[in-house]
């Protein structure tokens, strides 16, 4: 059987070698070598590297929208990390990070299942000149003139283990730790690349096939415009007038299960993880194999042709299992860079992303006598690509202040196509580093990008300057308040606005902050809401130099129909609001205010929140007149005309309120039929506002933003005191003495209430009603470790009664007045998955029983339930003698108050 040497040939084009030249992935400025750490400097190091490691592994292997590190950084780090374990081996832990191969399964819904033979990761390398190197290695160690290999673009997808018996598929699992996967065959039966059976009769009695699902990156393109359009209309139904709260809860489930996704590879995995196999079969994912496992059984007729990768691929082909149209074999190190390089040049035109190339020893006999270490395959190797780079115009340079006052420069750019998607703005850090890479407004400048992150400005291309390009120089005052900017303390890069009372922009994050799940978990008080609360015009910049790049900005007309603002880009210049680049004049105002008037633009708002000590002061009709800008996604017909409002241009509209509905009269003038009135989440948000003013004092204390003081801190302090008076009467000295407080919170949380506008806060919060003390518990349940006692699913749970029962939920009310105080003093540890809890439940059930439950074991800890899929909590309580619990014995604690005989 003759085999294909080459399945297909890349277009021949000059290519520039990939990891050859000066903006090399790897490389961090801050990095020092092992050989120059001492064993203390480089056990610090490991210590901060690991949880940022760990953290980037599990955003990579989850379906998450926020990825930690670009791929290129994670590389970075886990090559560091390497490195030092290497230089002090005593320091290597097969718990680290850095030797992980795959995912940690242990909170996996899914059931888990050992691979009949081991699933590796592979050896990174980053340059061309480590490629060659790895290449003429392996050549050396295997007999013969020249050493064949297979070139393959690297999919950037989820890697599964496909195990078919006699022809038929009976197990389908993710890559896991290597040794065990995922369970999530039902689901990879839907997907129809995948054949359920094999094709033939010379097929083995036992095979393991192992390759990558992905999302096809016009499919994916396709499911994201999708989802957004859901949650755009979903957003609109919320506003309707007569929804019935079915209807409601729908348009909110769509809102927060259907927003876009960060990245092909996240979708991936997110959709292969489905608990519903039905969810998996909706979403376009494919398959392409790039290996094998265990084979057992193989018939006579195929021995010689499986004694190859290229073969092995063959096989595959026939079987009817996909294989990668990107694959070709060579046997000199011209062939490989040739490959790589053509690959680079062509990554955005295939089928599916990739992040780099892999080469495999072809010989399946060699690949054996090669082996493995306890990580990688040495008979393989993924050469990883740099970022990608591409060339646009720098428009402007703005600042953003955070809700520390913190004052980042970012930049503005043509909108330039990177990495699969579209950006406009990048981070320039601060002013240091503007002038260190110096960049100038209407440069020509370089931009890379790696997964979902916010892309980097690498440096200007001092060749295509023309001139007319401006230094930028740090605005003196804060843009967004007008006060002087300055550094927190002498020697400090960042500055910083001082005004953290009403800087719109410190105050939009606070706001934000205290709305939020950790705080006072106000429905319909996030991000949005907080901006439009107190920084309306946050946009309005956006929106001004979007006029002037061509884009045109739509206002509410007096009669309902959509009145239009343009200008053009040859207009902004005969403005002289441009320079001949497209460049804006001025930084700092984008268009004059007289210029805006003359065009019918209206003047900037004043906010409703100037601080946040009224927010709870807030009302329907405060927020009557509140207009927000948003740019179109898509085009819309505009109303009264046949124009079209097009995507990219700028609505002003209304933030609370529905606008008045118009009759459309042909032969009039347009009649109004409604009125302006409330839409529904504003209705929500002044309900779920008053409904804030009596839940747990230690929400409370987060939400006033008082550094250090998170959930836990607050948690401890508000059980310890019970109300704000007790708190605010402590000394420093009691307050340090408080579980998990110390000298550094107990000095932050006095120092903030030396502030005036601090207690302004607290004074206007506790007028507008604000309850600050948790109802004392009741003697007389606590007592009597009582018999009407909620049985471990009536708090919180998921299988008893509602949590209004108890006082633990919604309402945010103390349970401890109606529940028995049967774990007061106890320390509960909670690992692994409870069948009648949720995590947060059974952390609320303990807590509202009068005990604590903290994140980990130690030596004061009660008693540890286990469930299903323990953490190594139990290992360590075991190690400990504290007793173990199961969840029945867990209830039987909370009802007596008395340990139940346990494993220990």
């Amino acid at each position: 059987m003759e085999k294909v040497r080459n399945t297909r040939r890349f277009v021949d084009s000059p290519a520039a070698a990939p990891g050859s030249g000066s903006t090399s992935a790897t490389g961090s400025a801050s990095e020092a070598p092992a050989e120059n750490l001492t064993e203390e400097a480089a056990r610090q190091r490991l210590a901060e590297l690991a949880p940022i490691v760990a953290s980037a592994q599990e955003a990579y292997y989850a379906e998450s929208n926020e990825s930690p590190l670009t791929d290129a950084r994670y590389d970075e780090l886990v090559h560091e990390m390497r490195r030092l374990e290497a230089a002090f081996p005593n320091l290597s832990s097969p718990d680290s990070p850095a030797q992980r191969v795959g995912a940690k399964i242990s909170d996996s819904p899914f059931k888990t299942i050992p691979h009949l033979s081991q699933m590796y990761s592979l050896e990174d390398v980053f340059s061309l000149a480590e490629l060659r190197e790895w290449y003429e290695e392996r050549a050396a160690e295997t007999p013969g003139e020249s050493l064949e290999v297979t070139t393959e673009a690297k999919i950037d997808g989820l890697a599964v283990n496909l195990r078919y018996e006699n022809g038929e598929l009976t197990v389908g699992a993710t890559r896991g730790d290597g040794v065990n996967g995922e369970d999530t065959t039902a689901n990879i039966k839907t997907i129809r690349a995948i054949p359920k059976r094999l094709r033939g009769a010379d097929v083995p009695e036992l095979i393991e096939v192992r390759g990558e699902v992905f999302f096809p990156l016009r499919e994916f393109a396709k499911l994201n415009e999708q989802r957004r359009r859901a949650v755009e209309e979903a957003e609109a139904e919320l506003e309707e007038e007569g929804l019935s709260f079915e209807q409601r809860r729908r348009a909110r489930a769509v809102i927060a299960n259907m927003q876009p996704f960060a990245n092909p590879r996240n979708a991936a995995a997110g959709s292969l993880r489905q608990k519903e196999p039905s969810v998996t079969a909706s979403r376009p994912l494919s398959f392409i194999a790039h290996g094998v496992g265990e084979i057992r059984g193989i018939p006579a007729s195929r021995e010689t042709e499986l004694s190859t990768q290229t073969g092995l691929y063959q096989a595959f082909s026939e079987w009817g299992i996909p294989i990668s149209p990107y694959n070709q074999l060579a046997d000199s190190w011209e062939e490989i860079e040739e490959f790589v390089n053509n690959l680079a040049t062509h990554r955005s035109d295939l089928l599916h992303g990739i992040d780099g190339a892999v080469l495999k020893v072809n010989t399946r006999s060699l690949q054996s006598s090669l082996g493995e270490t306890s990580r990688v395959p040495r008979w393989a190797v993924a050469f990883k690509y740099p970022p990608e780079e591409v060339e646009t115009r720098l428009l402007d340079i703005r600042v953003h202040v955070g809700r520390t006052g913190r004052v980042t420069p970012y930049a503005v750019m043509e909108p330039v196509v990177v990495d699969g998607s579209t950006v406009s703005q990048a981070t320039l850090h601060n002013q240091e580093e503007v002038a260190r890479k110096e960049v100038k407004i209407g440069d020509i400048v370089v931009l890379r990008k790696a997964g979902d992150i916010i892309p980097e400005i690498l440096g200007p291309v001092k060749a295509r300057r023309q001139g007319d390009e401006r230094t930028w120089k740090m605005p003196e005052n804060c843009p967004v308040c007008g006060h002087k900017l300055a550094p927190a303390k002498e020697g400090d890069v960042d500055l910083r606005c001082p005004n953290a009372k009403s800087c719109p922009s410190q105050l939009t994050e606070r706001v934000a902050h205290a709305g939020s799940r950790g705080a006072l978990d106000i429905d319909r008080l996030g991000a949005e809401t907080a901006l439009w609360l107190t920084n309306p015009e946050a946009r309005r910049e956006d929106a001004l130099t979007a006029l002037t790049r061509g884009k045109a900005l739509w206002f509410e007309g007096e009669d309902g129909t959509d009145r239009r603002v343009h200008i053009g880009r040859e207009g902004a210049r005969e403005m002289g609001l441009v320079d001949e680049t497209g460049a804006l004049q001025d930084s700092q105002e984008v268009i004059p205010p007289a210029l805006q008037a003359e065009l019918g633009i209206p003047a900037p708002q004043s906010p409703v929140l100037e601080n946040e000590a009224g927010l709870f002061e807030i009302t329907v009709e405060s927020v009557r007149d509140v207009w927000i800008w948003r740019e179109l996604s898509r085009d819309v017909k505009a109303k009264g005309s046949t124009e079209i409002k097009r995507a990219g241009d700028w609505q002003y509209e209304r933030a609370a309120w529905l606008a008045p509905r118009w009759s459309d009269r042909k032969n009039g003038p347009n009649k109004q039929t409604t009125p302006s009135k409330p839409g529904k989440t504003i209705e929500t948000l002044v309900e779920e506002i008053e409904n804030a003013k009596t839940k747990e004092l230690w929400r409370k204390l987060v939400a006033l933003s008082i550094r250090h003081v998170g959930p836990t801190a607050a948690r401890e302090l508000a059980r310890a005191y019970g109300s704000l008076d007790a708190l605010q009467a402590a000394s420093l000295e009691e307050l340090e003495q408080v579980e998990g407080v110390g000298t550094i919170i107990a000095e932050s949380f006095r120092n903030w209430f030396t502030v005036d506008w601090h207690r302004e806060i607290i004074a206007r919060w506790t007028a507008a009603g604000v309850v600050w003390q948790d109802p004392e518990p009741a003697p007389a349940l606590a007592d009597a470790g009582s018999a009407a006692s909620v049985s471990g699913t009536d708090v919180g749970g998921t299988g008893g009664a509602s949590a209004s029962s108890t006082g633990v939920g919604a309402s945010g009310a103390s349970a401890t007045g109606a529940v028995a105080q049967t774990l007061a003093g106890m320390r509960i540890v909670v690992t692994g998955g409870l069948e009648g809890y949720t995590r947060d439940s059974v952390r609320a059930t303990i807590e509202a029983h009068g005990g604590r439950a903290p994140g980990s074991v130690s030596k004061r800890t009660t008693a540890v339930v286990v469930g299903e899929k323990p953490g190594s909590n139990a290992d360590k309580a075991r190690k400990l003698g504290i007793p173990i619990l199961t969840e029945t014995q867990f209830n039987e604690l909370l009802q007596t108050g008395e340990l139940p005989a346990a494993e220990s």
